[in-house]
Protein backbone atom coordinates (compact mmCIF):
# COMPACT_ATOMS: atom_id res chain seq x y z
CA UNK A 1 0.00 0.00 0.00
CA UNK A 2 0.79 3.40 -0.76
CA UNK A 3 0.40 6.81 0.49
CA UNK A 4 1.01 10.03 -1.57
CA UNK A 5 1.07 13.68 -0.58
CA UNK A 6 1.15 16.48 -1.88
CA UNK A 7 2.67 19.75 -0.25
CA UNK A 8 0.65 22.64 -1.75
CA UNK A 9 3.25 24.73 0.12
CA UNK A 10 6.06 26.79 -1.77
CA UNK A 11 7.98 26.28 1.39
CA UNK A 12 10.05 22.41 0.38
CA UNK A 13 10.67 22.49 4.45
CA UNK A 14 7.73 24.43 5.58
CA UNK A 15 5.03 23.72 7.96
CA UNK A 16 2.98 21.97 5.77
CA UNK A 17 5.50 19.38 4.51
CA UNK A 18 6.81 19.11 8.37
CA UNK A 19 3.35 18.08 9.11
CA UNK A 20 2.75 15.41 6.72
CA UNK A 21 6.15 13.99 7.53
CA UNK A 22 4.84 13.43 11.51
CA UNK A 23 1.65 11.77 9.34
CA UNK A 24 4.14 9.41 7.13
CA UNK A 25 5.89 8.26 10.29
CA UNK A 26 3.23 6.12 11.28
CA UNK A 27 2.00 5.24 8.68
CA UNK A 28 5.91 3.94 7.65
CA UNK A 29 5.84 2.16 10.86
CA UNK A 30 2.76 0.46 10.04
CA UNK A 31 4.69 -0.89 6.44
CA UNK A 32 2.67 1.65 4.31
CA UNK A 33 5.12 3.27 1.96
CA UNK A 34 5.24 7.04 1.14
CA UNK A 35 5.97 9.63 -1.08
CA UNK A 36 5.75 13.87 -0.98
CA UNK A 37 5.22 14.97 -3.85
CA UNK A 38 6.30 18.87 -4.09
CA UNK A 39 3.03 21.08 -5.48
CA UNK A 40 3.93 24.28 -4.28
CA UNK A 41 5.24 26.72 -6.11
CA UNK A 42 5.53 24.20 -9.55
CA UNK A 43 3.62 25.04 -12.56
CA UNK A 44 -0.12 24.42 -12.50
CA UNK A 45 -3.20 26.25 -14.00
CA UNK A 46 -7.05 26.27 -13.07
CA UNK A 47 -9.45 24.10 -15.27
CA UNK A 48 -10.15 26.22 -18.37
CA UNK A 49 -13.44 24.27 -18.98
CA UNK A 50 -12.30 22.95 -22.28
CA UNK A 51 -14.59 19.97 -21.44
CA UNK A 52 -12.22 17.74 -23.75
CA UNK A 53 -11.66 15.34 -20.48
CA UNK A 54 -15.05 14.56 -20.72
CA UNK A 55 -14.85 13.42 -24.47
CA UNK A 56 -11.49 11.79 -24.04
CA UNK A 57 -11.55 9.63 -21.00
CA UNK A 58 -8.51 8.90 -20.63
CA UNK A 59 -7.73 9.91 -17.02
CA UNK A 60 -5.79 12.78 -18.30
CA UNK A 61 -6.56 16.79 -18.42
CA UNK A 62 -5.99 17.50 -22.14
CA UNK A 63 -4.35 20.73 -20.88
CA UNK A 64 -0.43 19.79 -21.95
CA UNK A 65 1.26 23.00 -20.70
CA UNK A 66 2.30 22.36 -17.02
CA UNK A 67 2.47 19.39 -14.74
CA UNK A 68 -1.10 18.47 -13.63
CA UNK A 69 -1.32 15.07 -15.25
CA UNK A 70 2.25 14.17 -13.07
CA UNK A 71 -0.22 14.80 -10.10
CA UNK A 72 -3.15 13.08 -11.53
CA UNK A 73 -0.94 9.92 -12.25
CA UNK A 74 0.53 9.86 -8.44
CA UNK A 75 -2.94 9.72 -7.29
CA UNK A 76 -4.10 6.92 -9.66
CA UNK A 77 -1.22 5.05 -8.07
CA UNK A 78 -2.12 5.72 -4.71
CA UNK A 79 -3.97 4.15 -2.27
CA UNK A 80 -4.15 7.03 -0.41
CA UNK A 81 -3.89 10.89 -0.69
CA UNK A 82 -2.97 13.11 1.42
CA UNK A 83 -3.48 16.84 0.23
CA UNK A 84 -1.33 19.18 2.84
CA UNK A 85 -1.61 23.51 2.32
CA UNK A 86 -0.84 26.31 4.60
CA UNK A 87 -4.07 29.02 4.97
CA UNK A 88 -3.63 31.29 2.50
CA UNK A 89 -6.32 34.28 3.45
CA UNK A 90 -8.77 31.14 4.91
CA UNK A 91 -8.05 28.93 2.02
CA UNK A 92 -6.09 27.02 0.20
CA UNK A 93 -3.03 27.84 -2.14
CA UNK A 94 -3.87 27.93 -5.17
CA UNK A 95 -1.81 25.00 -6.52
CA UNK A 96 -3.96 23.27 -4.35
CA UNK A 97 -6.99 24.43 -5.99
CA UNK A 98 -6.27 24.15 -9.20
CA UNK A 99 -5.61 19.97 -8.17
CA UNK A 100 -8.40 19.61 -6.76
CA UNK A 101 -10.29 21.66 -9.64
CA UNK A 102 -8.84 20.02 -12.51
CA UNK A 103 -8.53 16.27 -10.48
CA UNK A 104 -12.33 16.10 -9.48
CA UNK A 105 -12.86 17.06 -13.01
CA UNK A 106 -11.07 14.43 -14.65
CA UNK A 107 -11.85 12.14 -12.47
CA UNK A 108 -15.84 12.89 -12.20
CA UNK A 109 -15.42 12.41 -16.57
CA UNK A 110 -13.63 8.61 -15.95
CA UNK A 111 -16.61 7.95 -13.81
CA UNK A 112 -14.28 8.87 -10.06
CA UNK A 113 -13.37 4.98 -10.28
CA UNK A 114 -9.87 6.14 -9.44
CA UNK A 115 -10.61 7.86 -6.37
CA UNK A 116 -13.72 5.84 -5.52
CA UNK A 117 -13.16 4.36 -1.96
CA UNK A 118 -9.41 5.66 -1.73
CA UNK A 119 -8.63 7.18 1.34
CA UNK A 120 -8.13 10.77 1.95
CA UNK A 121 -6.90 13.14 4.25
CA UNK A 122 -5.80 16.70 4.55
CA UNK A 123 -3.43 18.11 6.73
CA UNK A 124 -3.29 21.89 7.08
CA UNK A 125 -1.19 24.85 8.72
CA UNK A 126 -2.04 28.07 9.58
CA UNK A 127 -0.67 31.19 11.46
CA UNK A 128 -3.92 31.60 13.88
CA UNK A 129 -7.62 31.42 12.48
CA UNK A 130 -8.89 29.99 9.36
CA UNK A 131 -7.83 26.75 9.00
CA UNK A 132 -11.13 25.85 8.77
CA UNK A 133 -12.07 26.70 5.31
CA UNK A 134 -8.60 25.39 4.27
CA UNK A 135 -9.17 21.40 5.92
CA UNK A 136 -12.85 21.92 4.42
CA UNK A 137 -11.98 23.00 1.17
CA UNK A 138 -9.93 19.57 0.73
CA UNK A 139 -12.44 17.36 2.83
CA UNK A 140 -15.05 18.75 -0.08
CA UNK A 141 -12.67 17.21 -2.91
CA UNK A 142 -12.59 13.61 -1.34
CA UNK A 143 -16.33 13.41 -0.46
CA UNK A 144 -17.43 14.37 -3.67
CA UNK A 145 -14.95 11.64 -5.23
CA UNK A 146 -16.52 9.44 -2.71
CA UNK A 147 -13.27 8.82 -1.09
CA UNK A 148 -13.23 7.62 3.00
CA UNK A 149 -11.94 10.47 5.33
CA UNK A 150 -10.51 8.80 8.76
CA UNK A 151 -10.60 11.38 11.28
CA UNK A 152 -8.27 12.31 14.56
CA UNK A 153 -8.04 13.46 17.79
CA UNK A 154 -8.73 17.48 16.28
CA UNK A 155 -8.75 18.93 13.23
CA UNK A 156 -5.72 18.14 11.19
CA UNK A 157 -4.07 21.05 11.42
CA UNK A 158 -1.30 23.33 13.29
CA UNK A 159 -0.40 26.11 14.75
CA UNK A 160 2.42 27.88 13.08
CA UNK A 161 3.91 30.21 11.47
CA UNK A 162 7.53 30.28 10.70
CA UNK A 163 9.12 27.17 9.41
CA UNK A 164 9.55 24.85 12.69
CA UNK A 165 7.19 25.87 14.46
CA UNK A 166 5.28 23.04 13.86
CA UNK A 167 7.44 21.34 16.29
CA UNK A 168 6.12 23.20 19.20
CA UNK A 169 2.66 22.58 18.65
CA UNK A 170 2.30 19.13 21.10
CA UNK A 171 -1.43 19.06 20.26
CA UNK A 172 -0.84 19.33 16.08
CA UNK A 173 2.04 16.68 16.18
CA UNK A 174 -0.20 14.21 18.41
CA UNK A 175 -3.29 15.29 15.98
CA UNK A 176 -1.12 14.69 12.90
CA UNK A 177 0.48 11.04 14.82
CA UNK A 178 -3.31 10.24 15.35
CA UNK A 179 -4.06 10.74 11.65
CA UNK A 180 -1.32 9.17 10.51
CA UNK A 181 -2.21 5.81 12.76
CA UNK A 182 -5.92 5.99 11.98
CA UNK A 183 -5.07 6.22 8.02
CA UNK A 184 -2.99 2.91 8.33
CA UNK A 185 -5.71 1.03 10.23
CA UNK A 186 -8.45 2.19 7.68
CA UNK A 187 -6.01 1.46 4.80
CA UNK A 188 -5.32 -2.33 5.80
CA UNK A 189 -9.11 -2.56 6.72
CA UNK A 190 -10.24 -1.96 3.21
CA UNK A 191 -7.20 -4.06 1.83
CA UNK A 192 -7.99 -6.73 3.84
Amino acid sequence: MKVVAFNGSPKVNGNTAQSIRIVFEELEKEGIETELVQLGGQKVFGCSDCKRCRENKNNRCARQDDNMNYFIEKMIEADGIIIGSPTYFSNVTTEVKALIDRCGYVAGANGKVWLRGKVGAPVVSVRRAGSNFTYSAINFFFGINEMIVPGSSYWNMTLSRDPGDVQKDEEGIRTFRNLGKNMAWVMKKLNA
